[in-house]
């Protein structure tokens, strides 16, 4: 698809009327225009940083500054200013590459506090060095360049800056439209996902950094002999502010933008010059209104406002995607002995397998089994403790773009797409499989615009490839992503979750893909909790608990594994007190859903979901791993904003209710993951649990929490933060119960946990249930919450499919089949 050169036309246009301008104006004018234009070099600076990869630096005038030194020491020196020109750019690359290195290695508020610091040194350094720079004093006399026997004056420097400008804005728009343009907006979009198409982010953002460095040197080399004197007060800090404001009130990533935004920070001061003393605060409010109404900056909102989407949609011109997507070796990925541990808890130990060509191997394990670990490992995210990769050569311990680059190609949970770019040039980034060329060569466009289109009919996505890969629905992000990870060419394809938040459709239309790409020789690892979709396409089947292989096999034997079958439903190991008697109580349900629907923005991951929960009764949601149950937690206590039906407590609708104010009505939530505020006191945490309540009385209340956690006694004044993960669980609990609510929700409050630790809080919830709390219980053995429930509701892809007391559910076919899929798959 050919695009016309407009823009190229524009810089020339816009060039041209600055230099007419230059041409005619007088006196002051021109001083204000050499302004302008050099704030707009900087400002391409800072775009490049800021619009194409995303990073932020309040410490710029440093450059400005270093650029203005350069040349007017060496021109005082006798040096030619059309020599000291260069090496300002180079001196100011070469600051920014040494800058770059470390500072680039944090982010969000540490970088901005790195380039802070750089600017306060550049300042004050100028101020010490005196033999140098002249210390407070500053140079003066430094005269303006002459050439061919014209000496400049204002007119000739401001012309000379409007050259300048366009040069940038050429420099900007070259790059931006390279191969190394796209790969610093997928860094910027998605670090994660731009080192799993090979990019090294480190390189890219350092490049964007020293080429941001140099650009603003060079318009800081300007900045002498335009005003003939200079001294570390001509670099105020706040300088870099306003050269920050130029590029977002005008629009960072697109390439006038830095012009209108330098034209509004020079040009609008001086035409409040009349204002005297309220002149700052007029601009000031003036840029806050600017910055309120269009966020994006005045170009960026108005091309948002009339950006028009070419309908062109993939075909696939005649290219033999499985000959194109065949592995030039037939080798197989083998895993030995990988194993990890966080912070002293073991991730995964002694994992090993072997992913064969042309096959699907599918690694599933309940909650916390440490499959996404494992292929974080496979991918280059974790190094591993122990243990080997092998690919051709042992991968383990490379990162993530070495590992790409070797052949392996990796989906995500929650898809990473780079959502500001479109859906063709997502796939045209991973097309390069990390090796960008030269900065400005070109991005072979044309050529990879046929391959890209062909890879997304593959996979049947069926929308404009023009589309912003952002504004896409969720089924077409999931096939969108495979594509990108298709277009590396990989060896193998690891796959983590892809049918979440799918249609049962999408499903089997996603089952029929992933068959095809094992069918072109691809190594498929899935992990995946749709258990009808795993056992349906796997070929080997690998199971892991607690990070520990415990089972492998086909489907069908891992399916009748009695320790697979343990570890999705639980162990004799794990023993739950049921009641004494019966449960009988009242009759009306204190909590309840009637045709709940609720989702992430995708396919609803809960469809008419209706339970009930009556007073003093404990009622467990149960299901596989995707099944909906935490997202049922998450909706009833206002977490997750559903999209129709009711949440009823006694009566009283909550679904328009914040999470808040439903909390204070009565419904405590113990979170997936307990949640505790890691930095405050376990003595902190507990009362803040009984934040809405008046009556509260603290050491009585709490010493009976104590004596039901004896753990937490010796613990009280320690940070929640050092607690081990069982009694992290018990101080989750304990803050739940303080509330005193109506209904206390619990979720998965065995996971991660040891079989002794489980047990003693499953005794706390017994002593609860029979003390009349009335529980809703989500956990992820079925086992252990059928032994301590009264009821129960089976859930499989949003629906209950199953309901009935805990006797009648124990030993239940349809609750194992719930968890490991149907015998027929």
């Amino acid at each position: 698809m050919q695009t016309r050169p407009i823009i190229p036309i524009a810089i020339l246009l816009v060039t041209l009327a600055g230099l007419l301008v230059a041409g005619i104006a007088k006196g002051y004018t021109l001083f204000i225009l050499a302004l302008v234009a050099m704030t707009g070099v900087v400002g391409v600076g800072l775009n490049v940083l800021l619009g194409l990869t995303g990073q932020v630096s309040f410490g710029h005038v440093g450059f400005y500054a270093i650029g203005a030194y350069t040349t007017g020491i060496l021109s005082l020196q006798g040096v030619s200013f059309w020599i000291a020109l260069p090496l300002a750019g180079l001196i100011g690359a070469a600051v920014g590459f040494l800058l770059a290195l470390p500072a680039l290695r944090v982010k969000g508020p540490y970088l901005a506090m790195v380039t802070i610091a750089f600017a306060f040194i550049i300042e004050h350094g100028a101020v010490e060095w005196r033999g140098l720079t002249g210390g407070s004093n500053g140079l003066m006399g430094i005269l303006p360049p002459s050439l061919g026997g014209i000496n400049f004056g204002e007119r000739e420097m401001a012309m000379l800056a409007v050259l300048l400008m366009g040069f940038a804005f050429a420099l900007y728009h070259r790059l931006s439209s390279s191969a190394w343009g796209l790969g610093m907006r997928a860094v910027r979009d998605s670090e994660v996902a731009a080192q799993s198409l090979g990019l090294n982010p480190v390189t890219i953002k350092v490049t964007a950094f020293t080429l941001s460095a140099a650009l603003t040197a060079l318009a800081g080399a300007l900045f002498s002999p335009l005003m003939m004197f200079i001294a570390p007060s001509s670099f105020p800090f706040f300088q870099s502010i306003l050269f920050l404001l130029a590029v977002i009130i005008g629009g960072a990533g697109s390439v006038f933008g830095p012009l209108l935004g330098a034209i509004v920070v020079v040009g609008l001061p001086e035409l409040l010059s009349d204002l005297a003393e309220y002149r700052l605060l007029f601009f000031g409010i003036l840029l806050l209104v600017v910055l309120w109404a269009a966020p994006r900056g005045i170009i960026g909102s108005i091309a948002a406002r009339f950006r028009r989407e070419d309908p062109h949609v993939a075909a696939n011109d005649g290219i033999d995607l499985a000959a194109w997507l065949k592995p030039a070796s037939a080798l197989p990925l083998v895993i030995e002995g990988l194993g990890i541990s966080f912070g002293g808890i073991r991730a995964a130990h002694g994992v090993g397998f072997m992913a064969e060509p042309g096959k699907v191997t599918a690694v599933i394990g309940p909650n916390g089994a440490g499959k996404t670990t494992v292929l974080n490992m496979i991918g280059g995210f974790y190094k591993p403790d122990q243990g080997s990769i092998r690919l051709e050569d042992d991968l383990a311990g490379k990162p993530a773009f070495a590992v790409s680059r070797a052949g392996i190609a990796r989906t995500y949970q929650t898809t990473q797409l780079f959502g500001d770019l479109s859906v063709l040039d997502n796939i045209r980034i991973a097309l390069r499989r990390g090796r960008l060329g030269l900065l400005l060569g070109r991005s072979k466009a044309d050529d990879d615009s046929a391959l890209a289109e062909a890879l997304l009919a593959f996979v049947g996505y069926t929308g404009p490839v023009a589309r912003l890969a952002g504004a896409l629905p969720h089924v077409d992000r999931r096939l969108v992503e495979i594509a990108r990870a298709l277009a590396t060419q990989p060896s193998v394809l690891l796959l983590d979750e892809p049918a979440a938040g799918l249609m049962r459709g999408d499903k089997h239309a996603l089952s029929l893909l992933l068959r095809r790409i094992a069918d072109c020789g691809i190594s498929v690892i899935l992990v995946e909790h749709d258990m009808a979709l795993v056992m349906g396409i796997s070929d080997h089947v690998v199971v892991l608990d607690a990070g520990t292989p415990i089972a492998a096999g086909t489907p069908a034997e891992v399916r009748q594994n009695p320790a697979v079958i343990k570890a999705y439903l639980g162990g004799a190991e794990m023993q739950g007190r049921p009641r004494v008697a019966p449960w009988s109580g009242p009759a009306d349900a204190v909590l309840a859903t009637v045709n709940l629907t609720a989702g992430y923005g995708a396919a609803p991951v809960l469809e008419k979901l209706s339970i009930a929960v009556k007073p003093g009764e404990m009622v467990a949601l149960l299901g596989a791993n995707g099944a909906g149950k935490s997202s049922a937690m998450r909706a009833i206590s206002g977490l997750l904003r559903p999209i129709e039906g009711s949440v009823l407590l006694k009566d009283a609708e909550l679904r328009q209710q914040p999470a808040h104010k439903i909390a204070a009505s009565g419904l405590a939530l113990v979170p997936e993951g307990r949640q505790v505020f890691p930095e405050l006191s376990v003595y902190d945490n507990l009362l803040l649990g009984a934040y809405t309540r008046t009556d509260l009385k603290p050491e009585e209340e709490v010493a009976a929490l104590l004596h039901r956690f004896p753990r937490l006694r010796d613990r009280l004044h320690n940070r929640a933060g050092l607690l081990s993960g069982g009694e992290q669980q018990m101080l989750a609990v304990a803050r739940g119960m303080i509330a005193k609510p109506q209904v206390m929700m619990l979720d998965e409050p065995s996971l991660g946990l040891a079989p002794t630790i489980i047990n003693e809080v499953f005794t706390v919830l017994a002593d609860l249930r029979d003390e009349g709390v009335t529980i809703l219980l989500v956990d992820q053995m079925a086992v252990l919450a059928l032994a301590v429930a009264d009821r129960a509701y089976v859930l499989e892809s949003g629906h209950v499919v199953r309901e009935g007391s805990a006797s009648e559910l124990r030993g239940d076919k349809a609750l194992e089949a719930a968890y490991l899929g149907h015998a027929e798959n």
